[in-house]
This record gives C-alpha cells, sequence and structure tokens, in this order.
C-alpha cells in the first residue's frame, strides 16, 4: 500500500515539478493541459491511461475540447503519495508543449 509524503519529501518533489500546484482543500496536486486540438488531448489521455492501469493508480481528470484538468491523490494513502509524484512527471514528459507553462 502506499505511503502518504512526509514533509520534506513532498517538499522536494513539488519543487521538481513543473506547473503543478497544491489543490485547496484537499491534500492533492493539480495542473491544466492544453494541447492544439481534441485529437491531440484525447490521444494524450490514451497513454496516460495506459500507464495508470501499469500503476494501478488513476488520474482524476476532465477534458472539454483541447483543455485537461488533472488532480491526482492517492486514496489509499489518505494523500499524496510517491505514485501522485511518478504520474505527474509521465503526464509532463508525454504532453511535450501542452505541459509547459505558458509565459
Amino acid at each position: 500500500m502506499p505511503q502518504k509524503l512526509d514533509k520534506a519529501t513532498r517538499t522536494k518533489a513539488m519543487a521538481s515539478l513543473n506547473g503543478w500546484a497544491k489543490t485547496r482543500g484537499r491534500d492533492a496536486i493539480h495542473k491544466t493541459f492544453v494541447f492544439t486540438d481534441f485529437n491531440a488531448a484525447f490521444s494524450w489521455m490514451a497513454r496516460v491511461a495506459m500507464m495508470a492501469e501499469k500503476l494501478d493508480h488513476h488520474p482524476e481528470w476532465s477534458n472539454v475540447y483541447k483543455t485537461v484538468d488533472v488532480t491526482l491523490t492517492t486514496h489509499d494513502a489518505g494523500g499524496l503519495s510517491d505514485l501522485d509524484i511518478q504520474m505527474a512527471r509521465f503526464m509532463d514528459k508525454t504532453a511535450g508543449a501542452a505541459g509547459r507553462k505558458k509565459s
């Protein structure tokens, strides 16, 4: 069973993520990905779904056209765990430009 991250590990992990923020009122993180179109967004979601199955760790997400809003938390651990950090890194890596913070 995954373990909830301690404060020091959480701080270090959050510093290594690009564009992810703490979710207000929950022990979770969230990010919005904006793709070029619906096909790109849905294709990315399918790729992430395959990893989610492999890790047996599934995101909370919603998709409207080319935008995907994601929240990550580990319900079994009662908050943020290493699985969430792994999933966030995978999402960033596979999202390409959609995962980069707009300036």
